[in-house]
């Protein structure tokens, strides 16, 4: 496998990117069990892989909450990216600032994806598509935990 430079994080990712979005059956037809995704993602990992694309939305959630079950004692050797923007789980749709773009919607995922991923960093962290309200002026990077993440959004 070969790695690249991601942008100017200097984060060295695999040039192939798996995608998690069918770890999980919660969308029916379109998912595979946790055995199956399991299996993809060791094979990913064994090829040399690191680099592993997921959402608060996917599956409504299973895909980061299985992924985070499988990288118990592999956390360091992925690197994992997530994305927001989207209602997700956490949100009984009523709520006008339950998704968007926006520094709130961004605080509130970035604490659902932590939990669901079972760490303590989201190595990327971006919106899943531009529209709706406008997107904070800066998304870290790294997130070590939601301290520095408040922290970092306040530009401390």
């Amino acid at each position: 496998m070969r790695y690249k430079l991601l942008g100017r994080s200097g984060l060295r990712v695999s040039e192939l990117c798996l995608g998690a979005g069918t770890f999980g059956v919660n969308w029916g037809p379109i998912g595979s069990d946790e055995a199956e995704s399991r299996r993809i993602l060791d094979a990913f990992l064994d090829a040399g892989g690191n680099f592993i694309d997921t959402s608060n939305r996917y599956q409504e959630g299973q895909s980061e909450t299985w992924l985070g079950g499988f990288l118990k004692g592999k956390r360091d050797r992925a690197v994992i990216g997530t994305k927001f923007t989207l209602v997700d789980g956490m949100n009984d749709g009523k709520d006008p600032n339950g998704n968007g773009n926006h520094r709130k919607n961004l605080f509130r995922s970035v604490e659902g994806s932590l939990k669901r991923l079972q760490t303590d960093y989201i190595d990327l962290h971006r919106t899943f598509r531009r529209g709706g309200s406008p997107a904070p002026t800066r998304s870290p990077i790294s997130m070590r935990s939601r301290r520095s993440a408040r922290r970092r959004s306040n530009g401390a």
